[in-house]
């Protein structure tokens, strides 16, 4: 795809793709809606060093007056974490408006994809995607997270989906849409805070090297979607299922009884939880983001050994 008008590519991030560089793409809303500052900008600095530290030149993605950046600089990032939910959370529908209007956006999975997709960026770390809502059946709350896989070419690696969601129903959308869910070393869907949810993955897979050869087939065969690739939150870091199952449980029921709909959903979910856990969920949530960045950067790495 050629570089959009309204694009702006770090020149890190332009040098590193020109030169078949492993580049790593990060979205922005954690910063902005995920943890409070100053966690929020440390974290995000963290990750861009693991990256760097594991062979690949990070890209945070976000849209600044109105501008889509593919690579922010440190200022960057420190504007975005103080601004916090002054930010609007940016999906595919909020871009046009966002931009033509020269406000500020914090990318979603959604969001950083596409952009990341116009750069010429293949590889995505997040900590866990969007899916089906529980009850989707009759309120049509389908993230549009799911939607973006089935369309654009971009692994995105993460840690599963957060078990707020109807993930049986989030695994057959992917199944519908063509898109491959990958188990990084294991054959069980991860579920973000937990490293098992007792559904099964299509594929396990056990390297990095086997990782970015899955994905460069499947742009060589001339798929246009992407692939998900879902690995376990770190054994040490990983929570009590009975306890954060409870915690979901809880706040899905008082989400319901404050009727919170749409995307306000999960940013109240997420916080409820993290209350109820007496922010336990946050330290996991923040390892977890660590451990994805890894493995993103060892298969971009092994992804442009194949270029």
């Amino acid at each position: 795809m050629s570089l959009n008008k309204y694009l702006d590519v770090a020149p890190e991030v332009a040098e590193a793709i020109a030169a078949g560089k492993p580049v790593v793409a990060l979205e922005s809303t954690i910063i902005s809606h995920g943890m409070p500052y100053p966690q929020n900008v440390e974290t995000a600095l963290n990750v861009e060093q693991i990256i760097r530290e594991n062979g690949a030149v990070p890209a945070t993605i976000a849209v600044i007056g109105g501008r889509l950046k593919a690579g922010c600089t440190k200022e960057e990032i420190e504007y975005l974490g103080k601004k916090g939910l002054g930010v609007t959370k940016a999906s595919r529908r909020d871009l046009p408006v966002l931009v033509a209007r020269g406000e500020d956006g914090a990318t979603t999975v959604t969001t950083t994809m596409i952009i990341a997709h116009m750069a010429g960026i293949k590889v995505f770390a997040t900590g866990g995607i969007g899916g089906v809502h529980r009850g989707a059946e009759t309120t049509m709350d389908i993230s549009a997270d799911l939607e973006e896989l089935a369309q654009t070419p971009v692994m995105v690696v993460c840690a599963g989906a957060k078990s707020i969601l109807d993930l049986g129903l989030t695994l057959e959308y992917l199944e519908t849409h063509g898109v491959p869910v990958i188990g990084f070393g294991t054959k069980e869907l991860p579920a973000f805070y937990t490293r098992k949810s007792g559904f099964g993955v299509d594929y396990e897979i056990d390297t990095p090297e086997e990782l970015a050869a899955a994905f460069h087939v499947q742009g060589e065969l001339g798929y246009k979607g992407g692939m998900l690739v879902t690995n376990p939150i770190p054994e040490e870091y990983s929570m009590d299922a009975d306890v954060i199952n409870k915690a979901i449980n809880d706040a899905v029921e008082e989400a319901k009884a404050q009727g919170i709909h749409g995307k306000a959903t999960t940013p109240f979910l997420l916080a409820k939880i993290k209350e109820l856990t007496g922010g336990s969920s946050l330290d996991s949530n923040i390892q977890l983001v660590y451990n994805n960045a890894r493995l993103a950067a060892k298969t971009a790495a092994a992804l442009s050994a194949l270029k």
